[in-house]
């Protein structure tokens, strides 16, 4: 059985051997060879291979350095970014995960001596959040890809927008509630005073076990007397309450009630109501992402169907190819005035009008609606984004 067999004791001995992470001390950064003990170690450095490496690392030290410390850096923050994300954790366990990979960069090849320098640098450069505390240092990534921060400024701004819209509710809900308090208060009485017309007419008291009258006599009335003040409406001698008729004067207009006041409102929040999502079949849009290539940036499509929303399968105008994008890779097509558009956001979602002049200052246009009960209505200062040219 030859030497070098694959199956011999000892070629599966140094495979094992060979598994798994070995000393640091007997890597070799420059020939990316480890070795196993340190005869192996000092004979792979006489070594051809390993005189010429040198040679070449010794024309521009520099050079390796910050290849090496460029690869170190990328590994390193890819792994922090897909595997922790904008977490906060401590930097020892992101590097023990890095170092698990058998052919990763060691960091006595790099420009930092230490994981707490490689912390530090990070934290420099604006790459991690990073703070030291009792335990070590901690790290948390900064995520600054363009998409990531417009999504969380769109989550912001709907956010805003609903609590805008649960204070308006409130307030609302307040003042009616403050209103009807004020129209159940008791009206104030008013006292005023009884005049006698004439002072010969007699003053008659009905009391509830008899009658009796004052009068220059003190003596008692006769019974038909009696009888016939007890058909007479009893007379008050104390103070009467009467109505001012000033504190309640006749009301010309007519007062709204809560449901018309609810309705009213209703119809200002759908004016100035927005979703933030815009896509509608059969407009036309505008391809405004790279990602895709030259061929199909800036290039004009036609909203074929719309999915849960926010994605879109458009057809293009030039080549016919059909593409599934999203909403933020797409942005709106503003024709000639003249020339039919359809509203896409706003209290006027879903109308067709003619877009009748454009204002480049305002970056907004005017619109006529040409369809449907508001016929005929002007809408001033629309948004580009807010509608399209229809195909």
């Amino acid at each position: 059985m030859g030497k070098s067999d694959f199956l011999t004791p000892k070629a599966i001995a140094n495979r094992i051997k060979s598994k798994g992470l070995q000393k640091l001390r007997w890597y070799c950064q420059m020939c990316q060879k480890q070795c196993r003990d340190e005869n192996g170690f000092k004979c792979h450095c006489m070594s051809e291979s390993h005189q010429r490496q040198l040679l070449l690392a010794s024309e521009n030290p520099q050079q390796f350095m910050d290849y090496f410390s460029q690869e170190f850096r990328n590994d390193f923050v890819e792994l922090l970014r897909r595997r922790f994300g904008t977490k906060r954790v401590h930097n020892n366990i992101v590097y023990n995960e890095y170092i698990s990979h058998r052919e990763h960069v060691h960091m006595n090849a790099t420009q930092w001596e230490t994981l707490t320098d490689f912390t530090k640098w990070l934290g420099r450069e604006g790459l991690c959040k990073v703070d030291e505390t009792p335990k070590g240092w901690y790290i948390q990534y900064i995520d600054r890809d363009p998409e990531t921060i417009k999504r969380q400024e769109e989550l912001e701004r709907k956010k805003k927008q609903d609590l805008d819209d649960e204070e308006r509710t409130a307030k609302f809900i307040e003042e009616q509630v403050k209103r009807g308090k004020s129209e159940k208060e008791e009206e104030t009485p008013v006292y005023t005073e009884l005049n006698r017309e004439n002072e010969e007419e007699k003053v008659v008291f009905n009391l509830a076990k008899g009658a009796s009258a004052s009068g220059p006599s003190s003596s008692k009335p006769s019974s038909g007397s009696l009888a016939s003040n007890a058909l007479k409406p009893p007379a008050v001698t104390g103070p009467v309450k009467r109505k001012d008729p000033t504190l309640n004067p006749p009301k010309d207009k007519k007062k709204k009630s809560a449901l018309d006041e609810i309705i009213e409102m209703e119809e200002k929040k759908k004016k100035t109501e927005r979703t933030d999502h815009w896509l509608h079949p059969e407009i036309v849009v505008k391809i405004i992402t790279k990602k895709l290539g030259e061929k199909y940036y800036k290039k004009k499509a036609v909203v074929k169907e719309v999915i849960d929303r926010y994605t879109a399968i458009v057809k293009l105008n030039d080549s016919g190819d059909k593409l599934k994008l999203d909403q933020t890779h797409l942005e709106t097509v503003i024709p000639v005035p003249g020339k039919q558009v359809l509203i896409l956001n706003g209290g006027y979602k879903g109308n067709v009008g003619t877009l009748e002049s454009i204002n480049e200052k305002s970056f907004s246009a005017t619109i006529v609606i040409s369809s449907g009960p508001l016929t005929g209505r002007k809408v001033e200062g629309l948004p580009y984004e807010d509608f399209s040219k229809m195909a």
